[in-house]
């Protein structure tokens, strides 16, 4: 090797070198915010896994199995192997496709009336008109720190003859109603909902608003619109996410009703044992001892929400992907 060669090495070396620490420089700083990262998400996946995984897990295994006892059934209790025979059951039982049915017809009814019901609310105290704006806030958030349980129970004293103050007012006016009648026991079920969770939801919506830029409403009023078409056209689009998830939680809570017709079927005969979903699940298990079958029920149920709530992501997705090429 020649005199200039050896030069030329030595002059490359350092750059080879500072490339080389500069490299494990950038790994050793990815591996710290990975292991921060990791540090901070720890409490999030140890919730998961306690919460949501291993619950799961353990319906999906009980679903597969189910007590069982040989010959006429004097010999001794064993759990057997049953594939997806609990599930043939559930999805082959009327009660159960009932549920779902009325459980749909109940978000149909609720979840339109909540979503507009508590927009139009925080819409109202954002605009200013309300006068004691806090005061009305938490008014109408007092309801929601209710226990659903107490809810229920202040609504069944409400909804019984011969006890119930609205009831003996309206008769005087020569109004009779029955609240736990054929037509109404599920409109009344969906007010009680509507009670305990509009104002949570105005909360939210209130918050998204504040957070709209105030530059945004003064550009709308100098175009000349007034406060209505300010508040559909302006205010409403600019927390359309904060709609959806207000729609979404609202859908999921939806769909495993249960408090309030399992304490109202005490005092309606239109309320059976089996009147959602949920209430089917807890029929299966704590009434008739099957734990096969609730636990199918209970995975069907979970596909059941997960598929839907999936399914209104992505057409919400695909709506403002549209809205975006449009612009």
């Amino acid at each position: 090797m020649t005199a200039t060669a050896h030069v030329r090495t030595a002059q490359a070396a350092p750059p080879q070198a500072a490339d080389v620490s500069r490299r494990k420089a950038q790994r050793s700083a990815q591996r710290r915010r990975n292991g921060a990262a990791g540090v901070l998400m720890a409490p999030f996946f140890l919730l998961l896994l306690l919460v949501f995984l291993i619950p799961v897990g353990t319906a999906v295994w009980l679903s597969f199995f189910s007590d069982d006892q040989p010959g006429l059934g004097f010999g001794p209790e064993r759990t057997v192997f049953v594939g997806l025979r609990s599930y043939a059951a559930v999805v082959t039982d009327p009660t159960f496709l009932s549920g779902l049915g009325t459980v749909g017809l109940y978000c149909v009814i609720y979840i339109p009336l909540m979503v507009i019901g508590s927009l139009a609310l925080a819409l109202l105290l954002d605009s200013g008109v309300v006068r004691l704006r806090s005061w009305a806030q938490l008014g109408l958030f007092l309801p929601h720190a209710v226990p659903g349980i107490i809810a229920a129970l202040i609504w069944l004293y409400l909804y019984t003859p011969g006890i119930s103050p609205v009831i003996e007012a309206l008769g005087k006016a020569d109004i009779t109603v029955d609240f736990l009648g054929l037509h109404t026991t599920l409109p009344s079920i969906v007010n009680i909902a509507l009670w305990s969770n509009l104002g949570y939801n105005m909360v939210v919506f209130y918050a998204a608003l504040q957070a709209v830029p105030r530059e945004v409403l003064e550009a709308s009023v100098v175009d000349g619109a007034g406060p209505v078409r300010t508040a559909l056209q302006v205010k409403a689009p600019l927390v359309r996410s904060s709609i959806v998830m207000v729609a979404m939680f609202t859908l999921i809570w939806a769909l495993q009703l249960f408090t309030e017709p399992m304490l109202l079927h005490q005092s309606s005969q239109m309320i059976n044992t089996r009147f959602s979903p949920s209430m089917y699940i807890y029929d299966a298990a704590f009434s008739r001892n099957n734990y096969s079958l609730a636990a199918a029920a209970s995975v069907i149920l979970l596909i059941i929400t997960i598929a839907i709530s999936y399914g209104v992501t992505r057409w919400t997705n695909r709506v403002e992907k549209a809205e975006e090429h449009a612009r």
